[in-house]
């Protein structure tokens, strides 16, 4: 079977906002809708070119539960066109992305839109386990009876609504408990992680500044408030070193090196990208920014330990099978989940140990951290989960060409100490 190469056009998204702003009378899909309105209207693709949707989320709306193809129609694209949700925790964008990519090499599609979308303003709350097996019972049978029944059964700590804790299932354990494990693990030390946070939002104001978003954004317009969005609310200009060193650590609240400022905050937003096949975008007069090469999906060992090394698990592996060391990549995007967690990846790909364990002794190297996130990250940008795996594409694939450089490299790690890393070539260059 012949294959056939797949390659980014260019992606978009809606600003970024803390939870509880403007985003907050409109629903996942609404925004996922948006951000897919506002890539077709900037590549002016014809909808119907369109083989495929898919589209990430991580907080899951029971009434939407396949949030691709409700946004897809949404954003006012053919209901002839297929569309697919993915789930993998904070890779959930980027799986869909990879699904796409396949899809194209095999020929099965030439043209296909990868989103993600979250919104932690319209989070999904359940009621206790008692109350909903109890209503299940009275559906089943609803005779007075069986209704009084069931109702006598409940307490009032019953009707207590159930919030998500943001916990990993198998070891209890929220995402910054398991990154301050990782930081006694691997030596990250306090200091570090209040310089690299500082960088991320210095260097977001800077990109702000210089226009780097400006082709990207699309505005926003929430008709509850009559409010456009234009601007992320994200970066902060007074995020100084003095300022973070002198906030607490909250998670280990003794000896910790996770402050409030050096973990990515809860964030609504969207964000989508086109991919077609070399021959799709040259029939439509398209211009690629790059082409994707490889890419791989990893998983950790250790849950309680290594949960959020999902970059240094899948970087090498990547790398080695393309014959492509650290010091070939120019561009690297690698998601921002906590201050700690970046450098923790950083430490354990130079760590021979680590090496002996995951890639047979031979240790990739040093991350040259002169090229990474040189428009900020998610501890400044915010980070609405499924939506971030798109952005960090759409960075990457921007960057090479302002840069004029060759080679980049996406990467992020996910709960269940998931990871996943993907390869890119400059279109330009290859």
């Amino acid at each position: 079977m012949a294959t056939h190469k797949a390659v980014i056009i260019t992606g978009v998204r809606t600003p970024f906002l803390d939870s509880g702003g403007a985003y907050s009378p409109l629903m996942t899909y609404q925004l996922g809708g948006r951000a897919i309105a506002g890539l077709v209207e900037k590549t002016g693709i014809q909808p119907s070119e369109v083989g495929m949707v898919t589209m990430g989320t991580v907080l899951h709306e029971v009434e939407t539960s396949n949030v691709a193809r409700e946004a897809m129609i949404d954003a006012g694209l053919p209901a002839t066109i297929p569309a697919f949700t993915t789930s993998m925790a904070g890779l959930s964008a980027s799986v869909g992305f990879c699904n796409l990519v396949d899809m194209i090499t095999l020929g099965r599609i030439e043209t296909g839109i990868a989103a993600g979308t979250e919104s932690f303003s319209d989070i999904p709350l359940r009621l206790s386990q008692k109350i909903r097996r109890a209503a299940m019972k009275v559906r089943q049978n609803s005779s007075a009876g069986n209704i009084l029944k069931h109702l006598g059964s409940l307490r009032p700590k019953d009707l207590v609504p159930v919030m998500p804790t943001g916990a990993d299932f198998t070891t209890g354990k929220v995402m910054g408990v398991c990154a301050e494990a990782m930081v006694k693990k691997f030596h990250v030390k306090r200091d570090d992680c209040d310089q690299f946070t500082v960088r991320s939002h210095a260097l977001a104001v800077k990109a702000q500044q210089e226009g780097h978003f400006s082709d990207t954004l699309i505005p926003v317009h929430i008709p509850e408030l009559n409010v456009t969005v234009t601007e992320d609310d994200t970066p902060r200009a007074d995020c100084t070193l003095d300022r973070v060193q002198k906030m607490k650590p909250i998670f280990d609240k003794q000896e910790g090196a996770i402050t409030a400022a050096g973990s990515s905050r809860f964030t609504d937003g969207a964000a989508a990208l086109l991919v077609t096949s070399e021959a799709a975008a040259k029939r439509m007069g398209l211009s690629p920014k790059a082409v994707v090469v490889d890419y791989q999906l990893s998983a950790v060992k250790d849950l309680h330990n290594e949960m959020l090394l999902g970059p240094a698990v899948s970087i090498p592996t990547l790398l080695q099978r393309n014959n492509l060391s650290m010091s070939d990549i120019d561009v690297w995007e690698l998601h921002e989940a906590f201050a700690a967690q970046i450098l923790a990846n950083l430490n354990c790909m130079q760590h021979t140990e680590f090496a002996g364990e995951y890639y047979g002794g031979k240790v990739p190297g040093a991350l040259p951290i002169e090229k990474l996130n040189t428009w900020g990250g998610s501890l400044s940008l915010g980070n609405p989960f499924a939506a971030t795996g798109i952005r960090l594409l759409t960075t990457a694939a921007n960057r090479l060409v302002a840069e004029g450089k060759r080679y980049a490299v996406v990467s992020s790690c996910a709960g269940g100490g998931l990871g996943a890393a993907i390869l890119l070539e400059n279109a330009n260059l290859k």
